[in-house]
């Protein structure tokens, strides 16, 4: 079977490693790239830097991975969706719910295959834990918290740290319940001079009664990617930096005294790291991106998987402008 035909707009920081992987992946060859501002880290090579979409078009493709900012993406995707290309779009899907919305609609109306980049369900230790919930290892689920911060990043301009970063906890959350949000109660500060938001406390329910809670920032002057999940029988903590995931076990025995067999507690029991295979996130969603084009699998993180993600999000910040709970739109 000939390889698929990709091609890339967007040459930036993460276009630079979209064209990596992809020179990378088995199955398919980057045909055509295009950036209207240039080539800042030499990704081209010996092909052609067309300006803009059109020229990637014009190659010939069968997909395409669209790496440029928010704003720009439904003008794009549309265009793509036009011309029968399949494509994988960098996360959030759009800038608001309802230019999502022409995206999903465009791409469905077509039968084409359309990816949103959570690149956070392709890590190993979020992946190993998602399987190991779904075997029942943790029993009931209670609550899934999430700390992501870190010091700004150059390449964020057009939007705050709810739509570029918290995204990532809405979708994984989601995700490993295998629940949608219902509500939503955040908070929001700006620190440091932008127009955006850049940092966000919130906490959510989920359709199926988990609860959870998140710290999103961009003025922490360490970095922090770790998601705890806790359920009737300990927490799995995994941390995605590193990619490690362990579960903390709670080591409270049934009893059969009458008297105290009515309290519920926990306490402290085995502690167990996982070795896991720990293969780069963004070469998995490459390979799930490229078996569901193909028609092998599909496991991507579909469009509408990101459509319902930016609703979450500006629950958020409706809830962090009107000082209220939020309901999540169906």
């Amino acid at each position: 079977m000939s390889e698929l035909r990709i091609g890339l707009i967007g040459l930036g920081m993460m276009g630079r490693h979209h064209a990596r992987v992809i020179r990378e992946t088995p199955g398919v060859e980057l045909v055509a790239v295009a950036d209207a501002v240039g080539d800042p880290h030499h990704v081209a090579g010996e092909l052609p830097l067309h300006a803009d979409v059109e020229g990637l078009i014009g190659a010939g493709l069968d997909a395409a991975v669209v790496a440029v900012p928010t704003v720009l993406h439904e003008g794009i995707a549309l265009r793509l969706a036009d011309a029968g290309v399949h494509v994988l779009i960098e996360k959030p899907i759009a800038g608001d719910s309802a230019s999502g919305r022409r995206i999903v609609e465009a791409f469905e109306r077509r039968g084409l295959v359309g990816a949103v980049g959570h690149i956070e369900r392709f890590n190993p230790a979020l992946q190993s834990l998602r399987q190991r919930i779904a075997d029942g290892d943790l029993g009931e689920v209670y609550q899934i918290a999430t700390r992501r911060q870190g010091p700004f990043p150059a390449r964020i301009a057009d939007v705050g740290v709810v739509k570029d970063l918290a995204t990532h906890d809405i979708d994984l959350s989601a995700w490993l319940a295998q629940s949608p949000f219902a509500t939503v109660s955040a908070h929001t500060t700006v620190r440091s001079g932008r127009e955006h938001e850049d940092m966000v406390s919130f906490t959510g329910r989920l359709a199926n009664d988990v609860i959870t809670s998140h710290l999103v920032n961009w003025l922490s002057p360490m970095k922090e990617r770790v998601t705890v999940v806790t359920g009737e029988r300990g927490a799995f903590v995994a941390d995605t930096l590193t990619g490690d995931l362990t579960f903390y076990e709670n080591g409270t025995v049934a009893t059969e005294w009458d008297s105290v067999a009515a309290f519920r507690g926990v306490s402290e029991g085995a502690v167990t790291r996982f070795a896991l295979a720990k293969r780069e996130p963004l070469r998995l969603e490459h390979e799930a991106f490229r078996d569901a084009v193909l028609g092998v699998r599909n496991d991507i993180v579909t469009l509408r998987d990101g459509l319902r993600t930016i609703a979450v999000a500006e629950a958020v910040l409706e809830s962090a402008a009107t000082h209220t709970t939020v309901g999540v739109p169906e």
